[in-house]
């Protein structure tokens, strides 16, 4: 009986050890799945923050929170189901699902540009000021954007998981979504609360606090802006460096393989320092890229409504 006992604790243990190290594998291969989504998740966060914007101080963690619950349930209600779905039956059906979120991203990013040169701005993130049904349009008009977001970032991670079978694929993008849904509007929170740490530290007895709390007030504007800067920049060198590599998996090969061979070129001619040069020399090319498609698009979409007046 005792031998059989001490088994049964062996199988348990044995068990244990297994399980353990699946969950180390899991863990593992969902930290190599986000790291390639990187820049999708920069991109991601500094987008959001514009969305609010001019809101009330009050309101800004209670739309983050509202923004990061859409986001959460645009990854695992319907990104996941329907990635795994797509690469177990359809897996080719991928790449060009990418090209047209790269596409989209390209849009978004040259619109920006497109505001910025022509003086045309949309503050819609003012429309908060209009009460409940125009703050809960905003968190709608942000969760739709977070959606192509989300599964740029699913997507991305699910290429990097593919060799896994169905059970682990699915366990390995459910810690990548939650991880990075996290990670991205935890940041956003900490962004926007900056001045009122700012304020609240200004109001301290010492006087190196209160230096540091003016200063993070003065210096969010300008935080903000650079934010905003670099969230359009974000946006058009991963949908551009989207369009490039999914163009060599739908058999378009020569735009990826002529930048990726600037790169080796770049790489070894700078010795010491050439891995980084090449990589913002493959990173500003994906942004010309974005911006050129980008352009492209934004006047097909401004063009079209005005053949449709006339």
């Amino acid at each position: 009986m005792s031998a059989g006992l001490f088994g049964l604790f062996d199988d348990i243990a044995t068990l244990a050890r297994m399980a353990a190290a699946s969950v180390d594998d899991v863990g593992a291969a969902a930290g190599r799945a986000s790291a390639k989504a990187a820049g999708v998740v920069v991109d991601d966060t500094a987008v959001t923050p514009q969305y609010v914007s001019g809101v009330a101080a009050q309101r800004e963690l209670p739309i983050i929170r509202k923004i990061a619950v859409g986001s959460l349930r645009n990854k695992i209600v319907f990104i996941l189901p329907a990635a795994l779905l797509l690469s177990q039956f359809v897996p080719w059906l991928l790449a060009p699902i990418l090209m047209l979120g790269g596409t989209y991203l390209c849009y978004e990013g040259a619109e920006k540009v497109w505001e910025k040169v022509s003086g045309r701005h949309h503050d819609d993130h003012l429309a908060v000021e209009g009460g409940p049904e125009a703050e809960s349009s905003l968190v709608s008009s942000a969760i739709r954007t977070d959606f192509i977001l989300s599964a740029e970032i699913m997507v991305i991670a699910l290429n990097e998981v593919a060799d896994q079978s169905l059970v682990p694929r699915a366990l390995i993008l459910l810690v990548v979504a939650v991880a990075i849904t996290i990670l991205v509007y935890g940041v956003v929170g900490l962004i926007v609360k900056m001045d009122d740490v700012g304020l609240h530290l200004a109001e301290r007895r010492s006087p190196f606090a209160q230096r540091l709390g003016l200063g993070l007030v003065r210096a969010m504007p300008r935080l903000l802006t650079v934010i905003s800067a670099v969230g359009v920049v974000a946006m058009l060198w991963v949908g551009g460096h989207i369009l490039l590599v999914n163009s060599a998996e739908v058999g378009w090969h020569w735009p990826y393989d002529t930048v990726h061979h600037w790169e080796e070129a770049v790489h070894d001619a700078v010795p010491g320092v050439g891995v980084v040069v090449g990589w913002l020399l493959n990173t500003a090319v994906s942004a010309l890229v974005g911006l050129v498609v980008g352009f492209v698009v934004v006047g097909l979409m401004h063009l079209l409504p005005r053949r449709r007046a006339h």
